[in-house]
């Protein structure tokens, strides 16, 4: 089994949980008290995880998230966080209300992108999730191939693409989901684009880096969805955690959610061990960037599951993360020498 370390945003600070090579896992509790909602490894330094909260602003460890440091506050809450994987040290955050910023610095400084302030018809976006009920970004995709292609999701409003870094935007592309809860590249193919969402099915994918877009709802037997993610080694295999409703995904134990998996075939609901319907929401899907077929699915009361056959066959392991509020991540536990700068 490959070491891998696990972090996810509990509500109430961070759990991290460093797994061994034999299974086992040790676990600590970091930044208590601290609203953190989003989280992004570095694709490029194998070290480095950025967060981001409603009041903490944006945080970055570079020891895979024993330690952390405050990269200052931009005066709004920080919804949603992306480290690019083609441009060393360039991070983007999206905030509420809906606009997004830019770090080259690694998160040192930061400015803003003004173009997402023109984007038609934004005076329309409105979100219910939460008061003062102003949408927010909660989805950046920065390619994996283009460094000046972005996505950007928002609740409740559009899904929109730039060309350009940033510079100028689209406005909401047809059949993606204007209520985004997240949104995704594959790894490394730079066509497709994976959405999910609480408006029109539930999810969407794109093959031509996000300009147009594929419903992808027919198919699914409930059409809330939440996370999505992408088998490494064929983006034509993805899957999607969804539930009835809002009520049920952020209700307590009564999620009645399913994980989805599509390939060229459709849509198939995966059970092969877990909990059928599962009673907690799957608010996190994570596949491994090195090898094919591997999916992990984090619940919201904290538990994390695993298949490494496609999601045929599940493994609870043996680790309680405290609770996932919307976010998780996985990095490779082996340490890594990246020269980083600054």
């Amino acid at each position: 089994m490959t070491a891998r370390v696990f972090i996810s945003a509990t509500g109430n600070g961070l759990t991290r949980a460093v797994q061994s090579a034999a299974g086992t896992f040790q676990v600590e509790t970091l930044l208590a008290g601290v609203d953190v909602c989003c989280l992004a490894v570095d694709p490029l330094d194998g070290q480095r995880v950025y967060a981001g909260g409603n009041t903490a602003g944006v945080l970055r460890s570079d020891d895979q998230g024993k330690t952390w440091q405050s990269m200052g506050q931009m005066g709004y809450p920080v919804k949603a966080i992306a480290a690019s994987p083609t441009q060393r040290n360039v991070v983007y955050a999206g905030v509420r209300p809906a606009m997004l910023f830019v770090s080259t610095d690694a998160g040192l400084t930061w400015s803003e992108l003004h173009a997402f302030r023109r984007i038609p018809w934004r005076r329309l976006w409105f979100s219910p999730a939460e008061k003062p009920f102003r949408a927010y970004i909660q989805g950046i995709a920065p390619s994996p191939t283009d460094p000046q292609r972005i996505v950007a999701g928002v609740e409740l409003g559009a899904t929109v693409v730039s060309s350009d870094g940033g510079q100028s935007w689209t406005g909401h592309r047809p059949g993606s989901l204007r209520d985004c809860h997240s949104l995704a590249f594959h790894a490394s193919n730079g066509a497709w684009v994976y959405e999910g969402g609480g408006s029109h099915g539930g999810a969407a994918f794109s093959q031509d880096g996000g300009l147009t877009w594929i419903n992808a709802g027919p198919g699914l037997d409930r059409h809330y969805g939440w996370a999505v993610a992408a088998d490494s080694g064929d983006p034509s295999i993805w899957y999607v955690s969804v539930s009835p409703g809002p009520g049920k995904a952020h209700g307590s134990q009564n999620a009645e959610a399913a994980i989805f998996r599509r390939d060229g075939a459709g849509w198939r609901k995966l059970s092969g061990g877990l909990p059928q319907p599962l009673a907690h929401m799957p608010y996190a899907l994570l596949t491994d960037p090195g090898k094919a077929g591997v999916l992990y699915a984090g619940l919201s009361n904290g538990d994390l599951w695993c298949s490494l056959d496609y999601g045929e066959r599940w493994e609870q392991l043996p680790v309680s993360l405290g609770g996932i509020h919307r976010a998780l991540v996985m990095l490779a536990s082996a340490p890594t020498q990246t020269g980083r700068n600054p």
